[in-house]
């Protein structure tokens, strides 16, 4: 088999995978689209944890106490404290 023919099934065999990808996907969905939807949600998603950070802090610091603490009182995860 010549390098022309290897490269050539490489190339179906990428564009058989874009095409499942996209069956999958929806024929009509952009998935530059979708990551961009995705990002635009984790900012919100980041600051509304960041404003939740800073009122836990001032919380801690109106009770005297840490925002570890805070965070076990309210039971909050370890994961949603970071």
């Amino acid at each position: 088999m010549s390098v022309t023919q290897k490269q050539q099934e490489y190339v179906a065999k990428l564009e058989a995978e874009i095409d499942a990808l996209q069956t999958r996907l929806g024929q009509h969905e952009n998935a530059e689209e979708i990551v961009s939807r995705h990002i635009k949600l984790l900012h919100r998603y980041n600051e509304a944890k960041d404003a939740t950070q800073i009122l836990i802090g001032r919380l801690a610091a109106i009770r005297g106490t840490t925002i570890r603490q805070i965070h076990q009182d309210m039971g909050l995860l370890d994961e949603d404290a970071n």
